[in-house]
């Protein structure tokens, strides 16, 4: 996965039934989650697939014919115009050449065309989680609010959020 290649050979397309697979594959493997998350992720996508329309939607980034990331938002329930993005993942050798950052802008317009208002992200504020802070903060997702030891002690739940 060469740097140069990036923008020629890097698409975003809709989740297919042949991406379960490597998603799982990246979830588990590449990425820094406890089983308990890759268990949840995993049922989003597979609701995602079996629903496509539904409260689930993935689009999922391929560079040079491999999957390199994938993003997973949904409407948030009982609201008019809120929606919620609950994953993005990128693979380690895709990290720092814009898959995230390309993953989130496609879903923004996407939203945009069904009239979103507003995204909300909730994630754990661990050291763990730094990078993803980060990237949120970077794409204009700062913290609006901050539940103190919700996940356990010591470990806050961060609400971010973006006006589209």
């Amino acid at each position: 996965m060469s740097k140069h290649t990036f923008t020629e050979n890097f698409l975003i397309r809709t989740l297919q039934c042949s991406d379960r697979q490597p998603l799982i594959n990246l979830l588990s493997y590449d990425a820094p989650f406890t089983s308990d998350e890759v268990e949840v992720a995993v049922e989003l996508i597979d609701a995602a697939l079996e629903d496509p329309q539904g409260d689930y939607r993935v689009l999922v980034g391929i560079l040079e014919e491999h999957l390199v990331g994938y993003i997973c938002f949904g409407p948030t329930p009982m609201t008019e115009a809120t929606w919620d993005l609950y994953w993005v993942v990128t693979h380690s050798k895709a990290r720092g050449k814009g898959v995230g950052r390309a993953l989130v802008e496609r879903m923004e317009a996407f939203l945009r065309q069904l009239g979103a208002q507003h995204v909300r992200v909730e994630t754990s504020q661990s050291e763990g989680y730094g990078a993803a802070h980060r990237f949120y903060e970077h794409m204009h997702y700062p913290v609006v609010a901050r539940f103190a030891d919700f996940y356990k002690p010591g470990d806050d739940l961060l609400s971010m959020y973006k006006k589209l």
